[in-house]
Formats: structure tokens, C-alpha cells, sequence
């Protein structure tokens, strides 16, 4: 696969990019569930209209074939059926357990369907934040000290010192993330996690509060060509509903949050930069990501970055989320960003013995 450089970024030649696949769009879709008669909180995580017709209109711009697949169970259905595609395009969050975002790479690997992003065991330990959060910490990279508490005698007993900060263990786009989720008091600590525990029905991650900057890292790519797109931090306004803290894991709040979030890019020259994408690559590959993925990270006071969370399928609506904002930043276009994607999963199926670690 032959790269060429241009403007420090990048990319493939035209003559090089794989062309003419049919490739079969796999997502959970906002409206479908709704109509079913699920909530919006149980939802948000899900993508709109809007995002699968971007992504449909870049690949039929790549000179691809697209068909939409939908959610999983179609997606099974399909593939018992005899269905195939040269690649699936994988969106889909899943509906249920902290596995959900392992079950269509899984339902994919059972019946030896090529698709994009990361595989069953990356999916569904970047999910489980405390999981993840320990690899991470086994090979050495800072992670804020963290306890995982199921029960309200587990609240109690936090070693841990004031301020802390509580989300559930197994959820994105900042579910359970609210104006209570920083703890500076320990009475607090208990009836927030009582709150938590019942509405998620899953364990909560309490973590030391970091009080520096977030900043969001995109990567893209496997093995020796994988590479960060851009670094972004997260600002808050005085209108935001919990300011100062979020990891807008998928992006889908950010339509209404215009006027509560923003974003600036890091420049090179600054030395949060080189130490952000110093430690997203060494997690994606510690992690296994494949083809792309969007990490958060958060400094404490002395301003040393901490790993936060690993999202092996960062949110793709071409107007807002976070990744296809630092791509066209950096010079890379949403059509460019999908073409990358694709080309980095088709070269895996090429070479099957490439390894997306380093």
C-alpha cells in the first residue's frame, strides 16, 4: 500500500485506493428504535438518518456499491440466508450488555464476513471502562486510580480521596454522566451510586477526578501505517448542563450542545500534542484497535495527560462528531476519512497475517 506525503498528512494515491466493493452498511438507527417503543435515554448512542446517508453518499462517491444491512439481527438474518458482501461497514452500537458492541464483528467473524473496525474482544473490552482501563495500566500507561463498585457497601468503603468522579462502567455519549457525577463530599458518594446502580442496572467506575484539560485523539490505520489524525480539546461554556467534565464518547450530543460545547485543535507546536499522540498510539495498540478509533484523555493538575476511555467506533456524522471534525482540520475530507477506513479494512483481509499492534 503506497503512501505520499503532502502538507505533513498522509494519504493514499488515487491509483492505489481499492475501488467498485459492494459493501453492506451494518448501523443501529435512532428512528427504528424509537418507533418501537424505546426510549430516548436508552437511544442516544444510536445514529440519525442524517449520519447513514453521509456515509452512503461518501462510499457511492468512492465508486463503491452500497446496501443497507441495518441492526444485527439483520445482519444475522442476512448472512444465514447466504447474503454476502465484499466488506460490511460496521456503525452498530448493539442494544443490550456490555457486549453489545461485539455482536456484530462477532455475528461477522461466524460466518467469515469481511468488516471494518476493530474485532469481538476489543469491542467489548473498550466498552467496560474499568477493564480497559486496567490493560492500559498493565502496560504502564496513567490512568487515573479507580475502584468498580456494584453495591452500596462497596460505595462506603471507596479508598479513594475526595474529589472523585462517577459514570457507569459499561455506557457511552456520556450516559449517567450528569451535574452529580463529581463527588467532592462522601455522603454524596453513596446516594450517588444508588442512583446509578438503579437506573443502569451495572456497576460504577469512581475514579480520581482529573481537573486539567480533555482532549479527544483520532487515529487511523493498522500496524506501522496507523497514525493520529488530530488532537482536539474539549471546551465548555458557561451554559453547559455539567461543566467541565465530559468524554463525548459518540458525539450524537454534540446538535444540541452547540451552544454548551465546543472544540479547538492542537497545533503540533504545542507540547500537549506530542504527548497525546505519544499515548493514544501506544493505547490503540495496546488495546488491538483496528482501522480507526477516538480516545479521550484528561490531564491532572501538573497537566500530565491520563487515559480515560477507547472508542473502537467513533461517532461518523460528517457535520459533528468529533472525528470527522479533526480529519477535515487536519486536511482530510469525510469522503478522504471513509476512503481511509475502508482502504485500512480491506488491506487487512489482503493480509490476514498483519497484526494491527506494533
Amino acid at each position: 500500500m503506497l503512501y505520499i506525503k503532502a502538507n505533513n498528512e498522509s494519504f493514499l494515491t488515487e491509483s492505489h485506493r481499492v475501488m467498485g466493493l459492494l459493501i453492506g452498511l451494518c448501523y443501529d438507527l435512532k428512528a427504528d428504535y424509537l418507533k418501537a417503543g424505546f426510549s430516548a435515554a436508552e437511544v442516544m448512542e444510536f445514529d440519525d438518518e442524517e449520519t447513514i446517508i453521509g456515509l452512503e453518499d461518501a462510499l457511492f462517491q468512492l465508486g463503491h456499491q452500497v446496501e443497507r444491512i441495518g441492526n444485527g439481527r439483520a445482519l444475522a438474518r442476512r448472512l444465514a440466508k447466504g447474503d454476502r458482501w465484499d466488506l460490511v461497514f460496521n456503525i452498530a452500537e448493539g442494544i443490550k450488555g456490555r457486549s453489545r458492541e461485539a455482536q456484530v464483528p462477532a455475528v461477522c467473524e461466524l460466518f467469515a464476513q469481511p468488516y471494518t473496525f476493530s474485532d469481538p474482544l476489543t469491542c467489548a473490552l473498550t466498552l467496560d471502562k474499568a477493564l480497559a482501563k486496567r490493560v492500559v495500566r498493565d502496560r504502564g500507561l496513567p490512568t487515573a486510580p479507580f475502584e468498580v463498585v456494584s453495591t452500596l457497601e462497596e460505595a462506603a468503603a471507596v479508598s479513594l480521596p475526595m474529589p472523585l468522579f462517577l459514570k457507569p462502567v459499561a455506557e457511552g455519549s456520556s450516559k449517567g454522566v450528569t451535574g452529580r457525577s463529581l463527588v467532592k463530599e462522601r455522603e454524596e458518594l453513596v446516594a450517588v451510586c444508588r442512583e446509578l446502580l438503579k437506573q443502569f442496572h451495572q456497576p460504577v467506575l469512581v475514579e480520581t477526578f482529573l481537573p486539567g484539560k480533555e482532549v479527544t485523539v483520532g487515529i487511523i490505520g493498522n500496524g506501522s501505517t496507523a497514525r493520529v489524525v488530530g488532537v482536539t480539546e474539549i471546551f465548555f461554556t458557561d451554559k453547559a448542563e455539567f461543566a467541565a467534565f465530559t468524554t463525548l464518547e459518540k458525539g450524537k450530543k454534540m446538535e444540541g450542545n452547540r451552544e454548551r460545547i465546543f472544540y479547538r485543535q492542537v497545533t503540533d507546536e504545542e507540547p500537549l500534542a506530542a504527548q497525546a499522540r505519544q499515548l493514544a498510539l501506544v493505547a490503540y495498540y495496546t488495546l488491538s484497535c483496528r482501522d480507526v478509533a477516538r480516545l479521550d484523555l484528561r490531564c491532572d493538575a501538573a497537566g500530565v495527560l491520563y487515559f480515560l476511555e477507547m472508542n473502537p467506533l467513533p461517532g461518523l456524522n460528517p457535520v459533528f462528531s468529533p472525528l470527522p471534525i479533526m480529519a477535515e482540520w487536519a486536511g482530510l475530507s469525510y469522503v478522504k476519512l471513509i476512503d481511509e477506513i475502508v482502504e485500512s479494512a480491506w488491506e487487512r483481509y489482503k493480509c490476514p497475517n498483519s497484526s494491527p499492534r506494533r
